[in-house]
């Protein structure tokens, strides 16, 4: 009987999984003893008290969605490579950066710089790429 190791890229998978919900709770940060009516967070509707917000908060739950709709990418990219027995050190080296570079995202959404932000956008998703073949030969 052989046991499969929980590896450092699938950590970086468990991290990539709780990256949307810092960003959610960025999003609500501060508001949760305020009332309803004076604007805190309503846990009765939380989408639509999401939706409703500006600025930062705003752009925390655009991260979160996007961050979101980056995971499926990114656990089929682990998944495959260790499926294809790449080399374990390079995996792990590539889903590590990825998953700081989701962090920087995340903070570049949430400080407005969006160059920078787009900027990181891309070089994650080549990494992402990079992780999906490394294991072809």
């Amino acid at each position: 009987m052989t046991f499969a190791r929980f590896t450092i890229a699938y950590w970086c998978v468990l991290v990539a999984a709780l990256l949307p919900i810092v960003c959610a709770g960025i999003a609500k940060y501060g508001m949760f003893g305020k009332s309803r009516r004076d604007g805190g967070y309503d846990n009765h509707n939380p989408r639509a008290w999401l939706a409703s917000q500006t600025d930062w908060r705003a752009r925390a739950n655009a991260a979160q969605a996007n961050t979101f709709e980056a995971l499926p990418f990114f656990f089929a990219a682990v998944i495959i490579a260790h499926q294809l027995q790449a080399r374990q050190t390079v995996v792990d080296i590539l889903a590590f950066v990825f998953v700081v570079l989701r962090m920087a995202y995340i903070m570049m959404y949430v400080a407005d710089m969006a160059k920078t932000r787009s900027a990181i956008w891309i070089t994650a998703l080549l990494f992402n790429i990079w992780i999906l073949f490394i294991g072809f030969r």
